[in-house]
């Protein structure tokens, strides 16, 4: 048995698809403009909000993009290598995110703080293979023809939401830290301490500073400060002050909702014909439906293994901040499937290694 949902509708033109792509870009660069302008907004005009109201953007992503964006695994390897969607490929990715999050459950009931260490270098990879998409694919960067460029240009992407907090807000750091692990270890939270010593931060910061500028720096000599590179070089400059200034909370649910989950949402539209020839028209609003029908089913299961590991947690939640927390935790077990699919897809689609065409 099979089915295929994008053989049921002709197959998009090249220019249907060219034309989906330009909105696809459109809508992400809007999207990350509206993150970095509401950040900094709320964080100059309100001061310092409450911590509860910091949490708001990352626990409505339980419904509103964040979770849905890992929804349709399942179906974006077949239609991303034309391939019919079988019972069979279901199947495997089922069997991927039992197996795998069930092993990563077990690492957060026995080794928390290696749990919490490991989500936040799987998150790093992750958002950062995320923008390295957008830019190669989305924007066109004209000088990320090799696995290096592409590795430093991940490593800034995905650092800067998870290293600059640490740099910049060393004690609400600790705190997030210490609220997941105290979820399963009460007593361990005061070990966590180290992450806010001033020679750890320097040390971070001083590698993070040597990688930014490595890569716009080679970035800049291979494209002769192009447009595409002033583009890049925007976004980094952008995103790094985002980070340093607005509180880390609110600051990793707006990027979280609207930016990384936005541009993977427009990612997995590109590969499904009726969602290209949807945003061709361009129809976003349809093409917005059809992604929320086949993002449904999972996004429940997603809810599901939050009640599940709410049953688990040896501390039951109580205030907004451990609410938060076990998300974060249920997240963490979610990502590493999605990350097996998502290098699976970037394999497909040529990424890594870049295929002939980028060389």
């Amino acid at each position: 048995m099979s089915t295929n949902t994008n053989a049921a509708a002709q197959s998009p033109t090249a220019r249907e698809r060219a034309r989906a792509r330009n909105v696809a870009r459109v809508v992400s660069l809007a999207a990350a403009t509206m993150v970095l302008g509401l950040g900094f907004a709320l964080t100059a005009l309100t001061g310092s909000l409450p911590l509860w109201v910091q949490y708001l953007p990352l626990l409505a992503s339980v419904l509103l993009l964040g979770l849905p964006h890992g929804a349709v695994d399942h179906l974006v390897l077949p239609r991303a290598r034309n391939e019919p969607i079988t019972v069979r490929a279901l199947a495997g990715v089922g069997a991927l995110y039992l197996v795998a999050g069930t092993i990563y459950a077990a690492i957060w009931l026995l080794a928390p703080v290696a749990a919490f260490s490991l989500f936040i270098l799987l998150t790093l990879f992750h958002w950062g293979q995320g923008d390295v998409y957008a830019l190669v694919e989305l924007v066109g960067v004209d000088y990320l023809e090799t696995p290096a460029r592409r590795t430093l240009a991940l490593l800034v992407r995905g650092g800067a939401p998870m290293v600059v907090p640490l740099i910049a807000f060393p004690g609400q750091y600790a705190f997030v830290a210490g609220t997941v692990v105290g979820l399963f270890d009460p007593g361990v939270a005061a070990g966590l301490e180290s992450l806010i010593r001033t020679q750890v931060r320097l040390l971070v910061g001083a590698a993070f500073g040597a990688v930014v500028v490595a890569a716009l720096g080679v970035g800049y000599l291979r494209s002769g400060g192009s447009r595409s590179w002033m583009f890049d070089a925007g976004e980094t400059v952008g995103l790094v002050a985002f980070f340093a200034l607005v509180p880390p909370v609110l600051a990793i649910g707006l990027y979280f909702c609207f930016w990384h989950s936005v541009r993977h949402i427009l990612r997995t539209m590109l590969v499904d014909d009726g969602t290209v020839s949807a945003l061709a028209e361009p129809a976003v609003g349809r093409a917005c439906l059809r992604f929320a029908r086949d993002a449904t089913p999972l996004t429940v299961g997603g809810i599901v293994v939050c009640v599940g590991i709410a049953l688990l947690v040896p501390q039951t939640p109580a205030t907004v901040p451990e609410i938060g927390g076990l998300y974060l935790v249920a997240l963490a077990i979610l990502t590493l499937p999605h990350v097996v699919v998502v290098s699976l897809l970037d394999r497909s689609q040529g990424l890594w290694p870049p295929s002939p065409s980028h060389d």
